[in-house]
């Protein structure tokens, strides 16, 4: 296909609903506090409505999903941070560790890992745009990897990867991913993410998913580290069951526990987590046939096959913009980002802070494929301006 100069007249149409960060992601459509009015609100998160309300979020999320029956659903404090290191500081260091990584919050795990809790890690890295050595991994090591990077917009393909017969656990951080994009349930010991990404859920709260082989680790390993009362999973050397029945370790908010039951609601209206993923590839499809009729723009990631469904990360390939030292290239982009929320046509959407300059767009469930078609001709619109401006 045949790449073109954007247009610079500036589009007659906005996108109806112009939230496109990636996280908090844009709430699902016809969405409105009224949803929310069977939360328990003055209600103790102990007493039976407020425990059921848990409980029933919990189940909603098993059937959804499609979790394994003999895997247990825990809503923790701190949202995937503090469920991925909850997993890392109650789990690791029973044996070594291979720490995967392609982007910032898989550079934030092996920082942990090694500066923090000091273990003996095996790094596989790669840079911005591409992948790990995924075929390196060691069966008896334990292993912990981003399913699909936030800040990159690269994503494992499947997780044939991962032997069936590994000896350590695999603690997988989900969060852009879930949802969106098939996990392989049997080679996955510990799932984690948050309500504020593809069901555009709120901030605070995180889910930690168990395998059995999950529990029985946490159950024989007793870490040498002390753990914060947040991370403790475990009391006399067995699970505390009560985590994954609605019992939180601590407060949780109940009207965010009630929006993430309205969003589970709304998929499971939808037809479940099959419409969720069609939602999802038809967003990011329509994206990708703008990128490639635009003279201007790249993914980041090249390999068609390790790109993101949710968060789209892309690259300004323009000469004249490209030649720019990379504070220039990230004063270009923070212009665009000015010049369409003024325009009220995008918000949020420049790259990570830790990623090469470019622009990161929420393909997940909850935004609607016209409002990605209505966004594009205003990005050219926003680029022709920053340009116009050198």
């Amino acid at each position: 296909m045949i790449k073109t100069t954007p247009a610079v007249a500036k589009p007659a149409a906005r996108p109806a609903r112009p939230y496109f960060s990636s996280g908090p992601c844009a709430k699902r459509p016809g969405w409105s506090p009224e949803n929310l009015s069977l939360a328990p609100l003055g209600r103790s998160h102990r007493s039976n409505i407020g425990k059921a309300r848990l409980k029933d979020a919990i189940d909603r999320t098993r059937v959804l999903l499609g979790v394994p029956e003999d895997y247990r659903i825990g809503i923790v404090p701190a949202s995937d941070t503090g469920a991925v290191e909850m997993a890392m500081w109650s789990m690791l260091g029973e044996r070594p560790v291979d720490m995967l990584a392609w982007e910032s919050f898989g550079a934030g795990w092996v920082s942990d890992v090694v500066k923090q809790l000091k273990l003996d890690a095996r790094i596989l890295e790669a840079p911005y745009g591409e992948i790990a050595d995924l075929g390196a991994v060691n069966p008896a090591h334990d292993v912990v990897f981003t399913w699909n990077g936030t800040t990159s917009g690269v994503r494992v393909a499947n997780a044939d990867w991962i032997s069936a017969e590994r000896e350590g656990v695999v603690i997988c951080d989900a969060t852009s991913a879930v949802f969106a994009q098939a996990l392989d349930w049997p080679k996955l010991d510990v799932v984690t993410y948050s309500w504020q990404k593809v069901l555009g859920g709120e901030g605070g709260h995180g889910m930690l998913i168990l395998s059995p082989r999950a529990v029985e680790r946490l159950e024989s390993y007793t870490p040498p580290r002390p753990l914060p009362k947040l991370f403790r999973l475990t009391k006399g050397g067995k699970l505390i069951e009560g985590i994954f029945e609605g019992a939180t370790i601590n407060t949780p908010s109940m009207l965010c526990v009630e929006d993430y039951i309205d969003a589970l609601k709304w998929a499971a209206g939808l037809g479940g987590l099959q419409a969720l993923h069609a939602r999802a590839d038809n967003n990011a499809a329509m994206l990708a046939e703008w990128v490639e009729r635009t003279s201007w723009i790249d993914f980041l990631c090249a390999d068609p096959a390790l790109r993101s469904n949710t968060s789209v990360c892309l690259k300004i390939t323009d000469p004249m913009v490209s030649a720019l030292d990379e504070a220039e290239q990230r004063r270009f982009v923070k212009a665009m980002e000015k010049s369409l929320a003024a325009q009220e046509a995008a918000y949020d959407i420049g790259g990570y802070r830790d990623a090469p300059p470019g622009l990161r767009i929420w393909c997940g469930a909850t935004v609607e494929r016209d409002d990605i078609e209505a966004l594009c001709p205003w990005l050219d619109w926003a680029f022709a301006e920053a340009k116009a401006s050198l």
